[in-house]
């Protein structure tokens, strides 16, 4: 879908991309409205489940909330596993790496000892489920739930080149020349990279003047036709990791061209590693213009509303 285009949206967000700290997929909006288009397919029972446990267990008032507040419960706390993740170190319950060129299989290969977001996300259900378990633990599993199925469906959540799912690879996005973020240069990490402009940049320039509420009606209308063959496929948890993977091998990755790899299965702890992988991304002057704008975002707009639909779909199952 298109909106008019607003420049000055545009440079507020290639401002936020250089100053803000990593965050989680799609960012602050698209996670918001992950939860907004999921709110539309929940049943009365999940709807009121969700709303009684949310309230009942409202996040702590002292935490720092990188996305602010909002007033719609489902959205407020779609960003909170992000708010918290340093603190409970469980950065790696935010994706799963596969490496370009694996084949479709079992993943239980590509979550390590720390988790995963496949495994993350059946232990949070498996919570949230649990009537003899503590409020708070639901409640807390229910935010785990609606975030990680947001990050699930961003596509650079669910593979890796060797480059902590594109976070080492630098890239030209539209007019902006990727720089070398200063705090720690000896990282050999730029800005933009291939994973920010998919968690915020792709997605936000989509959305444009918009709101993620808005944006949210205008998505669910648009993907009318094909939601309920989604809802009928049912849950498959690995299932919609694949379809990441095989989306960031054809649409992420393809139309930059980026070859696989001597070593897509490496996790280097700062872009310095792998063979300086960051400098060497960075010296291919990788380039995403309008063409691989216009492609990405009809991508995104799609994954946006499956992580929305399924989202519901997992939270109706929960609630009965």
């Amino acid at each position: 879908m298109k909106f008019l285009r607003c420049l000055s949206v545009v440079l507020a967000g290639m401002i936020g991309l250089m100053l803000a700290p990593e965050a989680g997929a799609w960012g602050c909006k698209g996670h918001q409205t992950v939860a907004y288009i999921a709110a539309k397919h929940l049943t009365p029972e999940a709807r009121q489940f969700v709303q009684k446990l949310l309230q009942e267990n409202p996040i702590d008032p002292t935490l720092r909330r990188y996305c602010g507040s909002t007033s719609d419960l489902m959205a407020d706390v779609s960003s909170w596993p992000d708010d918290v993740r340093n603190d409970r170190k469980n950065g790696p319950w935010h994706y799963i790496d596969i490496p370009r060129g694996a084949r479709k299989g079992p993943l239980d290969a590509y979550c390590g000892q720390d988790g995963c977001i496949t495994r993350a996300i059946a232990e949070q259900l498996a919570i949230l489920k649990d009537k003899s378990a503590d409020g708070l633990k639901r409640a807390e599993a229910l935010r785990y739930l609606i975030h990680f199925v947001g990050d699930l469906h961003q596509p650079l959540h669910a593979i890796t080149n060797g480059d902590n799912g594109g976070n080492c690879t630098a890239v030209r996005y539209l007019r902006y020349e990727p720089l070398l973020n200063e705090g720690h240069p000896e990282r050999e990490s730029y800005s933009p990279n291939l994973h920010s402009i998919w968690d915020t940049e792709i997605v936000e320039r989509d959305m444009e003047i918009s709101n993620p509420r808005r944006y949210a009606d205008a998505l669910d209308e648009s993907f009318r036709a094909q939601i309920p063959a989604w809802e009928a496929a049912g849950i498959h948890v690995d299932e919609w990791a694949w379809e990441s993977f095989t989306q960031a091998e054809e649409h992420v990755y393809g139309p930059l061209r980026v070859p696989v790899e001597a070593k897509p299965d490496a996790k280097p702890a700062t872009c310095s590693e792998n063979d300086h992988v960051g400098r060497r991304m960075f010296e291919r002057h990788l380039a995403a213009g309008d063409s691989y704008q216009a492609q990405a975002g009809k991508v995104v707009e799609a994954r946006l509303v499956q992580a929305g639909v399924r989202l519901a779909m997992i939270l109706n199952e929960a609630a009965r």
